[in-house]
């Protein structure tokens, strides 16, 4: 660390994919660069994602996606390819494309290398990389941002001046209180499958300098997990996710189906959190064993037993060996299995005579009817937020009060209003929207 953190062109406020990225660009033009992050290493969650991917066109963004902000998601598929040659281009090989959650088109890669390389990137122009470092409040003058007061590791509370402030603390869903207030009161309940840093302070930032927030309730992206079984071992989120749910049926306590399963588990996780008790009885069949529970979800990557591994944790698992089996669900699971057993087969007899569904199957009309039943009960779990601060197509943040606040720039999680209940990647946009707000900053530091 240099003898000085200020005055910098950029100071940068949490260090995951979207803080790295935009410090690492920023520096890479000539700006001078401040970055902390309040983790003991810098990384956030995306350390443990793998692959670049959104939505491959505008149309099919705007299917996946129609209540977003259509400024936003031009950003973000404008910038994609080039965030892709900015990855490589810090020698980080990308995979070629393949298809992520039915609609989406991205690249696998080495999340570790492509953090670490932008890390030292910042550090070889010149620029502080701070872990153990949090900023507590804004430096204002006159409604403009220029810097934060930010608690040290030694524990100082020292100002970094900047001519651009930059929050990218990546979402909300480390706080309880704002899960239950933003997403549903029984987010407050949601395990985590992320890191524990992201817990609000770009929202709560924002909003003290007045920035204008996206709606409550646009939801959050994350996946089923076997209910009851502790996220505690980061290793695990990608194992204990239950993909496969868009090809079995999701029941709830009332033994009734809610949701299209088959849109995706990402979508049919926000639709459990709000069933009573936020959990729901997942049957899928022997077909849908084979190609799915044990299957690779995505090309390129191996599968694993998705039902053993869940049964060894402790999960509620059984395997019925015929539908009548559905009657001996036990009593102390809570769900009605006679009612589920009659739901199942009328489902399979709608399928079968090619009738409408309620709610539909829209992706996959196959009939759940080989035996064996295996049956997991699922629960939500949680990896970012979509509620966040609005910004133009900069990246600058957007006034509560109308106009643009002036040194306040916003990416990854913490921009609010491209997702709402809908989904088309994580790392993309905080790569793209990071390269923005790393060009933002830059070219003003070039200007003077």
């Amino acid at each position: 660390m240099t003898d000085t953190l200020g005055p910098a062109d950029l100071l940068v406020v949490g260090g995951g994919m979207a803080g790295l990225t935009a410090a690492a660009s920023a520096a890479t033009l000539g700006a001078r660069v401040v970055l902390v992050e309040q983790g003991e290493q810098v990384g956030g969650s995306a350390i443990y994602a793998g692959f670049a991917w959104t939505a491959p066109s505008p149309d099919v963004m705007a299917e996946v996606n129609p209540h977003g902000d259509p400024d936003l998601a031009d950003v973000l598929l404008g910038g994609f390819e080039s965030g892709v040659e900015w990855i490589r281009s810090l020698g980080v090989g990308c995979r070629p494309a393949v298809t992520v959650l039915r609609y989406g088109r991205g690249h696998q890669f080495d999340t570790t290398h492509y953090l670490s390389a932008c890390e030292q990137r910042i550090k070889e122009h010149g620029g502080d990389v701070l872990t153990r470092a949090r900023a507590e409040s804004l430096l204002m003058d006159e409604g403009t941002v220029h810097g934060a007061r930010c608690r040290l590791p030694d524990g100082s509370l020292r100002p970094v001046e900047a001519r651009w402030t930059l929050l990218a603390t990546g979402g909300f869903q480390g706080d309880p209180v704002l899960r239950a207030q933003l997403i549903h009161p029984q987010a407050r309940d949601l395990q985590l499958r992320a890191n524990p840093h992201s817990d609000g302070d770009g929202l709560r930032l924002g909003l003290s300098a007045g920035a204008a927030v996206g709606k409550p309730d646009a939801g959050f992206y994350g996946h089923l997990i076997p209910a009851g079984v502790p996220l505690s071992d980061p290793s695990m989120f990608v194992d204990l996710a239950l993909y496969y749910s868009e090809h079995a049926l999701l029941f709830n306590l009332d033994g009734e189906r809610f949701v299209d399963e088959t849109i995706g588990d990402h979508i049919t996780t926000m639709a459990l959190l709000a069933q009573p008790g936020a959990r729901g009885l997942l049957v899928a069949d022997a077909a849908v064993y084979r190609e799915w529970i044990v299957g690779s979800y995505v090309e390129g990557v191996p599968g694993i037993d998705k039902f053993a591994l869940a049964s060894r944790r402790g999960a509620r698992c059984a395997v019925a060996e015929s539908n009548e089996d559905f009657d001996l669900l036990p009593a102390d699971w809570g769900y009605p299995g006679p009612k589920i057993r009659a739901a199942i087969d009328a489902v399979n007899r709608d399928l079968s005579a090619g009738r409408a569904l309620r709610p539909g199957r829209a992706h996959d009309r196959r009939v759940i009817a080989e035996p064996p039943f295996y049956v997991i009960e699922a629960a939500p779990a949680i990896t970012f937020t979509f509620t966040g601060l609005l910004t133009d197509r900069q990246m600058h943040v957007r006034s509560g009060a109308g106009g643009l606040i002036p040194g306040l720039l916003a990416a990854g999680a913490d921009v609010g209003g491209l997702y709402d209940r809908a989904y088309a990647g994580g790392l993309a946009p905080a790569l793209v929207f990071g390269l923005a707000a790393g060009s933002t900053a830059a070219r003003a530091a070039r200007t003077g």
